[in-house]
């Protein structure tokens, strides 16, 4: 149901199935997904943070991947869980466009760390004399805060544009809070939103993925004119790079066509399924890739956390 009121002071969120007792069930599986992953990630960070020898470039980067995915699945899980429970699937106007805030920011900060994480394998590979003197951690801390800066600015602009709109209806079609859900309910002109939402698309999504494209090429072609074992190291480096940014592209992809094209086609599970994918799957994923494909990381973790077991025996 709509409402004709521009003055609405929340939102319903209509993508929600009733599904009875089974909402327990619901319950207790997502409350788990998310202790799983704060509990991974922030392993990961402690790893990283307390070893002197993972103060490094590669790792300084996959720390701030891991405190990202810690933030997205924030903006997301307790108010799911939340509304898992709730009889009525309603969230106010300020709630709803702080979780678009911290859903799209962790979106861009995703991106744009996978672009400079393509950066520095790319001059680790092509240029390894001189890759200690071009990536220092001066250079790396500064990156990093160009990434969240980036990111937060870029959408506090589209959240402004939002938030000063008038709306005639109050149903977003979604399990959370959507940008572009929630402006297809303004009744105000939004001319100027659906401009600079095509923009912000590109500067998240197109942008990152220019510099990861190149340094791939080039990375590529240093392998194929290199050595059988300089193959076998580029590989072993870039392999959970490159299925952490395939698998964050597709969810992102599909929940971009998802919420601007007809969808009626898919099957609603899976498409409720596809929508939280990448808010899901990927901060899981993450520290599973790294923690088991990095020896450095996997040997530095068993020896940390099984001396502290002993220690504690």
């Amino acid at each position: 149901m709509n409402s004709s009121s521009s003055s609405s002071t929340y939102f319903i969120l209509g993508a929600y199935l009733d599904v009875g007792k089974l909402r327990y069930f619901f319950f207790l599986v997502t409350l788990v997904l998310y202790v799983l992953i704060v509990l991974v990630n922030m392993s990961l960070m402690l790893l990283i943070c307390v070893n002197r020898s993972l103060h490094e470039p590669m790792y300084m980067f996959l720390c701030s991947l891991f405190v990202n995915e810690l933030y997205g699945s924030t903006g997301l899980f307790p108010f799911l869980l939340v509304q898992i429970l709730s009889d009525l699937h309603t969230v106010s106007v300020p709630l709803c466009f702080l979780q678009v805030f911290c859903i799209y920011t962790y979106g861009g900060v995703e991106f744009m760390n996978l672009a400079a994480m393509s950066y520095d394998r790319y001059l680790a590979i092509c240029f390894p004399l001189q890759y200690h003197g071009r990536m220092t951690l001066t250079a790396t801390a500064v990156l990093i805060l160009l990434i969240w800066f980036y990111s937060f600015a870029k959408f506090i602009i589209t959240l402004s544009l939002s938030v000063r709109l008038s709306f005639c209806g109050n149903v977003i079609n979604s399990l959370y809070c959507h940008n572009y859900l929630v402006v297809k309910l303004a009744c105000s002109d939004t001319q100027v939103n659906n401009i600079y939402g095509i923009f912000g698309i590109f500067l998240s999504v197109v942008a990152p993925l220019l510099p990861i494209l190149f340094s791939y090429l080039r990375i590529f072609q240093v392998c194929f004119a290199g050595s059988w074992q300089t193959r076998q190291k580029a590989i072993g480096t870039c392999t959970p790079h490159l299925v952490s940014l395939l698998n964050f592209s597709f969810g992102s992809c599909f929940e971009i066509l998802q919420s601007r094209f007809d969808m009626s086609g898919v099957p609603a599970v899976l498409r409720l399924f596809l929508s939280l994918y990448f808010l899901i799957i990927q901060p899981l994923l993450n520290p599973v890739l790294y923690g088991l494909q990095m020896s450095k990381i996997r040997r530095i973790y068993r020896d940390f956390f099984c001396s502290k077991s002993r220690n504690a025996a």
